[in-house]
């Protein structure tokens, strides 16, 4: 449940911010190359600065090299200028409290390492030089000190510093240089999305600054488990904080044990001396996930996110509260004796949203919080109050398109954040206070190129799907539409499968290239989407070729009935949960023409195999495919059906990549084997330098230019 602020009612009725130009052009897939990529705005203390990271790809390269940037809030100064030289990229800046330096990361000789650059002299100093790397840094409250994040091994971590990074690298220059590359394992996770782990642990460090430079970190988190979330489902915005008084350090634990089946990560707390493997744990009453934590202004609460369902990664996050305690355990005044103890219990602010909290932020009055969220298609700021008992939440002003990585300023009479639609990437925005429903755009930073397009507006609709249930649904035209003339239709299926086609922008999947080609776009948002309740969230666990196939199903119907469609000239793609919707259709319908999988599952039972997060698959098919719901991985594994050629016979563009450790390289193997082995027409494209995700430049663009000719050559795109 929320509730609609009169705010947010004008500023929907606000024009967009980008004017188009009189004779635009279709989007060209190097436009995606050409368009900058802006993230992670920070508002200054005093707000007269907003720092964010702006991200240039070039094709030439083969990089996206990414430089900070710097705003000023005031209209007259209009000042816009490059902190960084963009020899290497720069990231995650963070204002110091007092204003006077921006502590970012940027890589020396292929490590990370800490900088701090004053915004007005511009001149940055290099604040570490550790061997394993430093990211992810922020302040303390006072300023004096930084903590940061390196990946150790943790049989060195309890050592003096000096003597600890002496041996890590040591052990790192010794294996680069051995002609021996086997790897060595003990235990799961020993890879994660796209990377090895190699036995290392996420640490946390402290280090004293002295308003110039850096002191001697200490390791303040040694031991044999991750002190940072290894998995980026359980992570949002700064995963730890200092505590108000400077003693703690709060941060989101990964479990202790069964870490690759386990969602039990915890809000832990060490004291900033260091040292210590004995963690204290703040939110042990909790067997599913708790992180994200932050402290009101005043130093009294403390807020973080959690999810109530042991092994269920896409259970609703809510927003939770704490008095902020330097014990963590109280004296329980039923006790005559006072020989018990009693935890003080957590408040969820969000009961009766039926939505997950994403990223959230502290007013300046201790009382009031603004959370992200997706609704309906996009995402959106809300808020909520201490105050409030109902556990709803209110809709706020920041509620056009798509919002993101909301930060104000100490006073809280400025606002910044990121906004994005279908029809446009990033732009820095500013607001002036938070009962304010006008923004500007301080970045302008794509404004230029997106006067040359003409990028059409996505449309919704809400056919009805299994059961009767609306489904929500966004048709993206071409360029150029004449609804008298019939067009072919490309069907997207989005990734997740508890994910949700938003009117956002994206670098990877972009509607707005696909509409370019001469398609008209259909972006349902199916069981299993976020945004539309948890309840729908819910609905297609255990039952992935069920009731969102019939969902998916009836999105189709409902576009092969207008008249402008051609339903000769129909395609499908998708990539991982879409991926494995495009391998079910291939065995379960001939309506498309051609379908493109992208890192889909083949086989349940090799993906829970070889996948590195067990949990979940184990939720999804309610536990390991040797248990009692074996009949699950057998139900919907679309290679069990692949014999039945009267539907399998659809000619398919696989790719598959050999760094995607969420869905092996092996799926798309099997895949392409089998449709070979079955005379189906297909081709396969690996990427051996890629993982879930193509993101290279050139890997990018061979990647669209590959999938855009098959498209072609199987539904030819235009009207007729």
């Amino acid at each position: 449940m929320y509730r609609l602020s009169f705010g947010c009612l004008l500023f929907l009725a606000c024009v967009p911010f980008v004017s188009a130009q009189a004779n635009p052009r279709p989007m060209q897939i190097d436009d995606l190359f050409e368009f900058k990529r802006l993230s992670d705005p920070q508002i200054s203390p005093d707000g007269k600065w907003v720092v964010y990271v702006q991200g240039d790809a070039s094709l030439e390269t083969n990089k996206v090299v990414s430089t900070l940037r710097l705003a000023s809030t005031e209209p007259k100064k209009g000042s816009l200028k490059q902190l960084t030289d963009g020899k290497s990229s720069a990231r995650h800046p963070r204002w110091s409290p007092d204003g006077q330096w921006i502590l970012y990361e940027s890589s020396v000789e292929g490590v990370s390492q800490l900088f701090a650059i004053s915004p007005e002299k511009g001149e940055p100093k290099q604040l570490t030089k550790i061997s394993t790397g430093a990211n992810n840094a922020l302040w303390s409250r006072d300023g004096k000190q930084v903590a940061f994040v390196s990946s150790v091994w943790p049989e060195f971590s309890t050592k003096p510093f000096a003597e600890s990074d002496a041996a890590n690298k040591q052990r790192a220059d010794e294996r680069s240089k051995s002609p021996v590359k086997a790897r060595v394992f003990t235990k799961l996770f020993f890879r994660h999305w796209d990377e090895y782990v190699e036995d290392k642990r996420q640490h946390l460090f402290i280090a004293n600054f002295d308003g110039e430079t850096l002191g001697t970190p200490k390791d303040a988190t040694p031991g044999d488990r991750d002190a940072y979330p290894t998995s980026s489902t359980f992570s949002q915005g700064d995963d730890f904080a200092f505590s108000p008084d400077g003693k703690f350090l709060y941060f989101t634990a990964v479990p202790a044990k069964d870490e690759a089946w386990s969602t039990n990560y915890d809000l832990c707390r060490v004291p900033v001396t260091g040292g210590t493997s004995e963690w204290e744990t703040v939110t042990s009453d909790n067997p599913a996930a708790d992180g994200s934590p932050q402290f009101s202004p005043d130093g009294k609460w403390l807020a973080y996110r959690a999810q109530k369902k042991p092994g269920y990664e896409a259970d609703r996050w809510q927003l939770m509260i704490l008095p902020y305690q330097e014990k963590l355990e109280t004296k329980d005044p039923k006790d005559a004796k006072n020989t018990k103890k009693k935890r003080i219990q957590p408040r969820s602010l969000t009961t009766e949203f039926t939505d997950s909290v994403e990223e959230f932020l502290w007013l300046e009055d201790s009382e009031t919080i603004y959370f992200g969220a997706e609704e309906r298609g996009k995402r959106w700021f809300f808020s909520t109050n201490l105050r409030r008992l109902d556990g709803e939440a209110t809709l706020t002003f920041l509620s056009h398109n798509s919002n993101h990585s909301l930060t104000r300023s100490k006073d809280g009479t400025k606002m910044a954040f990121a906004r994005s639609a279908m029809d446009r990437p990033n732009e820095v925005m500013l607001t002036n206070k938070p009962a304010d429903f006008e923004t500007r755009n301080l970045s302008q930073a794509n404004t230029e190129l997106l006067k040359q397009l003409d990028l059409p507006r996505p449309e919704p609709v809400n056919p009805l799907g299994a059961g009767g249930v609306p489904m929500q649904m966004w048709i993206l035209k071409p360029p150029g539409f004449d609804a008298k003339k019939k067009w072919p239709l490309v069907y997207l299926v989005h990734g997740g499968p508890q994910g949700a086609w938003n009117d956002d922008w994206s670098f990877r999947w972009n509607p707005q290239a696909w509409a370019a080609q001469g398609y008209v776009v259909a972006l349902p948002n199916p069981r299993g989407s976020t945004g539309f309740g948890q309840q729908y969230v819910d609905e297609i666990s255990g039952d992935w070729g069920g009731k969102v196939y019939e969902d998916l199903m009836a999105g189709l119907a409902h576009m092969e009935k207008q008249p402008w469609i051609d339903t000769d000239r129909m395609g499908a793609a998708g990539a991982s949960f879409g991926g494995y919707m495009m391998n079910w259709f291939a065995v379960n319908t001939g309506k498309f023409k051609t379908l493109i999988t992208h890192c889909g599952v083949w086989n349940f039972d090799s993906m829970y195999s070889t996948t590195e997060e067990l949990w979940f698959d184990e939720w999804e098919h309610g536990g390991p495919p040797w248990g009692k719901n074996r009949d699950s991985y057998e139900k919907h594994s679309p290679h069990k059906l692949a014999g039945n050629l009267a539907k399998f016979k659809t000619p398919m563009l696989v790719i598959h990549n050999d760094l995607d450790f969420r869905v092996p390289v092996s799926e798309g193997i099997q895949l392409f084997t089998t449709l070979q082995r079955q005379q189906v027409p297909s081709k396969f494209i690996n990427f051996p330098d890629e993982g879930h995700w193509v993101l290279k430049p050139r890997n990018s663009q061979f990647w669209h230019r590959e999938v855009f000719d098959w498209l072609k050559k199987h539904v030819p795109p235009g009207p007729k």
